[in-house]
């Protein structure tokens, strides 16, 4: 239903963590991911012990909760066509991410981003985290914009 735009995401291979879009709207959205087991980041994080570092759990997180909301909304906002998209980058300006579970290799999450602004191109999201039992495995606050930039100018 929403998955057209993750055609649009910048993000391609083993660094995409985004498997579905169950809901997208103007003031939120919720995605999920199933983390794989061969997945480059469990080799050494931890070696006999796998589990996801903190930091593609924010990378999970961003993906879903202020990337795909923010293409969404500068999309729907401005003249560019679905297929003039190719030159938007993300770049996230801030973090602010508290951790409550562990998550484990093979294990599928659900993120959920409520929009609390998007102004002067600007977008900043509250995002939770839940396991499959629908249990917070982490939350914070995500701001970010999504520029776009001609490569052709600039390469």
């Amino acid at each position: 239903m929403n998955n057209h735009i993750l055609n649009h995401l910048p993000y391609k291979s083993s660094f995409r963590f985004v498997d579905n879009i169950s809901l997208l709207s103007e003031n939120e959205v919720r995605g999920e991911y199933t983390l794989k087991q061969d997945s480059f980041f469990y080799e050494d994080h931890f070696a006999g012990n796998p589990v996801t570092p903190g930091v593609i759990i924010t990378e999970i997180m961003a993906q879903i909760g202020l990337v795909v909301l923010g293409i969404f909304l500068i999309l729907k906002e401005t003249d560019l066509n679905f297929d003039d998209d190719d030159n938007l980058f993300p770049l996230l300006t801030s973090t602010d991410v508290s951790f409550f579970k562990m998550v484990l290799p093979g294990q599928k999450v659900t993120v959920v981003s409520k929009k609390q602004y998007f102004r002067f191109g600007k977008l900043k999201c509250y995002v939770e985290m839940l396991d499959s039992e629908h249990e917070l495995v982490a939350s914070g606050m995500f701001s970010g914009i999504i520029k776009n930039i001609d490569l052709k100018k600039n390469g």
